[in-house]
């Protein structure tokens, strides 16, 4: 795998009488992705310590990682710089001070990380920001497909970061003996990062396919010297020949060769594992990718990626010979239970965030309102959910206080929102579960999570129904009776399910979805929404709504029709989160909101499966359209149901 040639002198040792002997080395590579200002174990949502989560506790799991191995390189790969309100505190509220070190980063450092690369979170704050935080890394940080906008011939355009980095490492070998090796380490973001946050991004920084990058950097890497390349792609796996432009096209850049192992990210998924036993390209066996040795390592610092390669240095140079990819976890979940921590705190990370942490106990505390009832996101994929209710109702209110003017057209206002925290790949700790009564900065943070701002775009009647077409491919086809299917599809990020305030409709499962998880719009399906009315009349297909959105989904997240830079007719500097507090806050209390905005068509003989929060029982009595029964804990620690669509 290994192509660079070296002479004989340089590739391989000699015994006294002249015969040349082949070293054998062994390499462990360790990596966390996704960590999103997960520092500590904590929890701030709800305010409780976390024995899932936090860098302190992966840091520990690093060095254990090490002991076990001499040769080692220790890596992160994107999203590290956002996720928690211990990151909004630093980038909204106390800043970055001059000589002072993001805490993220400060962690980082403490850690051991030795290269990392970009996500896409970490444009969230902004590139001035961004550019400030990473002054403080004692780490190469590498990008090879962002770009700096060229100023004349594009093919003169820089590189927002140096691309990739040539470590010069001493390594030892299976007989003592030491070794020169020379590591290229390269990196790779999602190119959409420009358009999700275009407001804050546009004209700052362009993004390029990542394998048209690839294959324009990786002979640079091997020309200057790499004996060994190592691709850091904050990327899902994709599919062996994504298209151009692909978010997710880590397996296309193993299968396109050039690389001898691959940290997959972005999707906050786990490679090797069984998840992946029936994607084409992937080996969980192996842990391979297109037969590159390959992991992906969850996300918010629950795992580390281990990638153990055995070398060989012979007179042709250095060549892989074996491979083994592992997942190591910070903390396990016996028999379906609450998790429990397996590893301690590193002592070093712990102690650099702990004023931070406080800070920001401290700031999201803040009182902002009261709620007359629960709000919970156990059950957002069975009916409206009051979470994204609320907030599709703040969307509105501000748009109605503030933005409506001669400068704006002057069309029916409809709202979209969905539940950002609904489980899946998060865990059964990751729902929105707020009790009436007092509410506080933090559980704004809860109910919106991100850092987006509200955009409006005007839409069809027409592309209404697509776009909620579009969200009900969540769901899987469940047909006439069909029992105990599974209710989601898995590749379906849930943040995508939107449901719009203003409109109300029935969804059909016994159809197949009209578009693919990935946004590609199916031939011959005749698709799911059913009965969309508006004020109670149906839509006509070329009647134009003024729909309310993040600035996410108004640039084209999630493949919806009808968004686009060129539908957008407003783009707001205020956060969703902070219209959303503003909301609560004008008010005396807020009243529950409970919505008929759509619900399940009928399908006799039906029914399907959903695990979910685990305490989800007060939540059943408030859906009134589908019987629920409880199936028990899984153990994974989600609350098992039955849905019955008859």
């Amino acid at each position: 795998m290994c192509d660079v040639m070296r002479t004989e002198s340089e590739a391989s040792e000699k015994t006294s009488d002249g015969t040349s002997v082949t070293a054998k080395v062994h390499l462990r590579l360790l990596c966390v992705t996704d960590l999103h200002a997960h520092v500590l174990p904590y929890n701030y949502y709800i305010n409780q310590r976390s024995e899932s989560v936090g860098l302190a506790r992966t840091a520990s799991l690093i060095r254990a990682a090490k002991k076990d191995a001499g040769n080692t390189l220790v890596l992160d790969n994107g999203d590290f710089l956002q996720g928690t309100p211990l990151a909004d505190y630093v980038a909204e509220t106390s800043g970055l001070p001059p000589g002072s070190v993001h805490p993220v980063i400060s962690a980082m450092n403490a850690a051991g990380i030795e290269v990392g690369t970009l996500g896409n979170h970490e444009f969230n704050y902004g590139l001035p920001f961004l550019e400030r935080s990473l002054e403080g890394a004692a780490f190469p940080i590498v990008s090879a497909n962002v770009f700096r906008p060229a100023r004349g011939n594009r093919r003169q355009r820089e590189t927002l970061l140096s691309p990739y980095v040539v470590l010069n490492r001493k390594v030892q070998d299976t007989a003592g003996r030491e070794h020169p090796l020379r590591i290229g380490v390269i990196g790779f973001a999602p190119p959409q990062l420009v358009e999700w946050d275009s407001a804050l991004l546009a004209g700052q920084i362009e993004t390029q396919d990542i394998r048209e990058s690839a294959r324009h950097m990786l002979p640079r890497l091997r020309a200057e010297g790499a004996d060994l390349v190592v691709a850091l792609c904050h990327s899902g796996f994709g599919s062996l020949d994504p298209q151009q432009g692909a978010e997710n096209a880590a397996l296309g850049l193993a299968q396109d060769g050039g690389i001898d192992a691959l940290f997959a990210g972005h999707a906050h998924l786990v490679f090797p594992s069984a998840d992946f036993a029936s994607q084409p390209g992937l080996d969980i066996a192996a842990g391979t990718a297109a037969g590159v040795p390959a992991v992906m390592a969850g996300a918010n610092g629950s795992q580390l990626g281990i990638i153990d390669l055995q070398l060989k240095k012979t007179p042709q140079g250095w060549s892989v010979g074996s491979s083994a990819s592992s997942i190591a976890y910070i903390a396990e979940r016996p028999d379906g239970q609450s998790p429990v921590g397996k590893v301690g705190c590193d002592p070093a990370v712990k102690a650099d965030a702990l004023d931070t942490h406080r800070a920001t106990l401290v700031h999201i505390q803040r009182p902002i309102g009261r709620i007359e009832a629960p709000l919970s996101s156990a059950l957002s994929v069975v009916a409206p959910c009051p979470c994204a209710s609320l907030i599709a109702h703040a969307q509105k209110w501000y748009f109605e206080q503030h933005l409506t003017g001669p400068t704006l057209p002057s069309l029916p206002i409809l709202s979209a929102a969905a539940s950002f925290k609904t489980g899946g790949r998060g865990g059964p700790e990751n729902y929105t579960d707020i009790p009436p009564g007092p509410l506080s900065w933090r559980h704004a943070s809860d109910l919106y999570p991100f850092p987006n701002r509200l955009c409006a775009v005007v839409v069809t009647g027409a592309e209404l129904i697509l776009w909620l077409e579009r969200a009900a491919g969540i769901f899987n086809k469940i047909g006439e009776g069909d029992t105990d299917c599974d209710l989601l599809d898995a590749e379906f990020p849930p943040y995508n399910f939107d449901q719009i305030i203003g409109l109300n409709y029935i969804i059909d499962l016994s159809q197949p979805a009209l578009f693919s998880p990935d946004g590609k719009k199916r031939a011959g399906t005749k698709g799911r929404i059913q009965q969309l009315r508006y004020k109670g009349k149906q839509p006509h297909p070329d009647e134009q709504f003024l729909v309310l959105t993040n600035d996410y989904r108004a640039n084209g997240g999630g493949q919806f029709p009808g968004t686009g830079p060129e539908r957008m007719v407003y783009t707001s500097a205020v956060l969703n989160r902070d219209i959303l507090i503003s909301y609560i806050e004008s008010a005396t209390s807020v009243p529950l909101i409970k919505e008929d905005t759509w619900r399940f068509a009928p399908v006799s003989g039906a029914s399907a499966l959903l695990d979910t929060h685990p305490r989800v029982d007060a939540d059943l009595r408030r859906i009134d359209h589908v019987r629920l029964d409880r199936l028990g804990m899984t153990d994974g620690g989600f609350q098992r149901l039955r849905i019955y669509l008859a």
